[in-house]
């Protein structure tokens, strides 16, 4: 028995279920159940014109996952690992440019800032805790491009204690400077996890 050799099953790909159903992660069920069935309907094989067996197969899959609250919820702990894997953006190439690293995080922060913004005018921001866990990378990584955003007027900090982007800085990412990653970032786990911090923080000040 100790000559064999253990056999290592490599990690299934991971499988983005909300493009899949092309919704967004914070889709309510309604929505779910309601694309599910327009996509499934076109790509049924019966349907002789845009019929699909294998596209059918990963709706199916997919709605399987997203239509169950018990199933989504592991799975949207997935997908926000992936998704903060994708976001690290500190790498061993250019680890030495400082001034890459420092755009790369000025672009990536009020990429951020802006989904949150854009989601809620008056009150959204994120928290430091979110960002350092979106973006892959230490609190102390973060002091200097929040410091200079703030500096600029690209960055505010609300009542809440979270960050939040300006007019401004809404117009920064905007132009040819900085382009907008697709709105793909925040879930709804991640929202839970903003407003907590954002009770924390709170909490913290009436102590």
């Amino acid at each position: 028995m100790s000559g064999q050799g253990v056999v290592q099953v490599p990690e299934p790909v991971f499988v983005d279920f909300y493009e899949v159903l092309q919704l967004s992660p914070n889709a309510t069920t309604e929505t779910v159940e309601r694309v599910y069935r327009m996509l499934a309907k076109r790509y049924h094989p019966d349907n002789q014109d845009t019929g699909d067996a294998a596209r059918f197969a990963e709706v199916q899959h997919a709605y399987d996952t997203l239509s169950s609250p018990t199933s989504r919820t592991a799975y949207d702990v997935k997908y926000e690992e992936n998704r903060a894997i994708t976001w690290k953006v500190f790498g061993q190439q250019g680890a030495s440019d400082h001034r890459s690293e420092d755009r790369r995080l000025f672009h990536a922060i009020l990429s951020l800032l802006y989904i949150a913004r854009r989601r809620d005018p008056q009150n959204g921001g994120l928290g430091s805790v979110t960002l350092e866990k979106l973006l892959g990378c230490p609190s102390q990584h973060l002091e200097f491009p929040i410091w200079y955003l703030k500096e600029r007027g690209w960055l505010e900090r609300l009542e809440s204690g979270l960050y939040a982007i300006t007019a401004d800085g809404v117009d920064k990412i905007a132009s040819e400077d900085l382009s907008l990653p697709a709105n793909r970032l925040l879930t709804s786990r991640l929202q839970a996890e903003s407003s907590h911090e954002t009770e924390t923080i709170q909490l913290t000040r009436t102590a």
